[in-house]
């Protein structure tokens, strides 16, 4: 997923996003741990995809904050 699909998604869907990367990271991790799989690059490049989803929903987080903190005065 690009970084410009990724800006798109909203909170939730992020947080979807996230949820599925990290439960297949985790599956390719054992997959991988029990019998070496064909490109041993993908745990790290799925690694980078999770930091990448985390780190635009955080900014997302803290602008809807912001938001709300203006909204309240």
């Amino acid at each position: 997923m690009k970084k410009e699909e990724i800006k798109e998604l909203s909170i939730p869907e992020l947080r979807a996003q996230i949820e599925a990367a990290e439960k297949a990271y985790r599956e390719l991790k054992v997959t991988h741990a029990i019998s070496p799989i064909d490109n041993p690059a993908k745990i790290t490049k799925d690694r980078r995809e999770i930091a990448r989803l985390k780190t635009v929903l955080r900014q997302k987080e803290i602008e809807a904050a912001k938001a709300a903190a203006v909204a309240e005065v």
